[in-house]
């Protein structure tokens, strides 16, 4: 066994992805060497949704590119490069722009894929689309959502008055532990994107885990990534939770499956959810237990808020 299979060991090799042009741009990593620094010099705690940030290299192949209040994050190959997330239609700019920042060419990206199916995180996806060429990513539950560009009926959101998103055509239907992965070596672990159907937020909910290496530097170093979904119950304003007990098995089963995720760095659709900004502050994006407290601190405002509804008459 290699060093560097050896040390990405830390996640199982999961099948082969989708082979793709072995000529893919990477990110220049000088081109944003203190974007961390900047992003939390710039932006602050649940910033402003298409504010500008700086880029910045979360580890190896996986880049920040969002905007200050919505994560976009690139997971770049030389195989071809996967996108998690585009913002709001405005949002798409930024991301694009951050992308040509660190040297990448929107057009080596080959999938866009997505947390959830809420027009401040997915909104940007036809934008996108238009200026990569990828193929769509989603759930089966949400992709009715990108086809018509409207929130489901069902969503505990329905009511809240959610702009219409521009439609996109989905390309690719992934299921609950399904691999997206573009390289094909069989001792490379790094860069293969495992899908988690987390639903609650929404019902087409999807979390990703991955392993990011930071070659070519000696000595290699590799991590667990997980760009974990929202977990909030936020709802319309006369939505009751208590009048859905699907949603809150849902709920009740993707705090345990996001308790359980492979998680040594978490990154969260607004970053402020997983503290991001803290730990970039604190220039430590590593702490121990980060998705089983995102989880528990995520279960303990759901369960506030199924107690405030029977209080008022549930």
């Amino acid at each position: 066994m290699t060093a560097l299979a050896a040390l990405a060991g830390c996640a199982p090799v999961p099948p082969a992805g989708d082979s793709g042009p072995a000529t893919a741009q990477m990110p220049n990593r000088l081109a944003a060497a203190n974007g961390a620094a900047a992003f939390a010099e710039t932006c602050k705690d649940w910033d402003d949704w298409d504010k500008p940030a700086p880029p910045f290299q979360v580890l190896g192949g996986t880049w920040y590119v969002g905007t200050c209040g919505i994560a976009s994050i690139l997971v770049a190959d030389p195989a071809g490069h996967i996108l998690i997330d585009s913002g709001t239609e405005k949002g798409a700019e930024v991301v694009l722009a951050n992308l040509r920042t660190i040297g990448v060419d929107p057009r080596d990206v080959r999938y866009i894929l997505a947390s959830h199916e809420h027009f401040d995180h997915v909104g940007g996806h036809a934008a996108l689309v238009r200026a990569t060429g990828a193929k769509v990513v989603s759930s089966a539950a949400a992709a009715e959502v990108f086809r018509t560009g409207r929130t489901a009926a069902s969503d505990p959101q329905a009511d809240a008055g959610h702009p219409a998103m521009a439609p996109v055509t989905v390309d690719r239907i992934v299921a609950d532990g399904e691999v997206i992965a573009l390289n094909v070596d069989p001792l490379t672990t790094q860069n293969r994107l495992k899908a988690h159907a987390t639903p609650g937020h929404t019902a087409g909910a999807l979390s990703w885990t991955w392993t990011a290496c930071n070659l070519p530097d000696e000595p290699p170093v590799c991590r667990r990534i997980a760009y974990v979904d929202s977990l909030s119950a936020v709802s319309a304003d006369d939505y009751r939770f208590t009048d859905h007990p699907e949603w809150i098995a849902s709920f009740r089963r993707s705090f345990a499956k996001v308790a359980a995720l492979p998680c040594d760095i978490l990154i969260t659709p607004h970053p402020s959810g997983s503290k991001l900004l803290d730990r970039l502050r604190a220039n430590n994006l590593e702490t121990v237990g980060q998705c089983r407290d995102y989880a528990d601190r995520q279960a303990a405002a759901f369960d506030k808020r199924l107690a405030d509804e029977k209080a008022k008459g549930g």
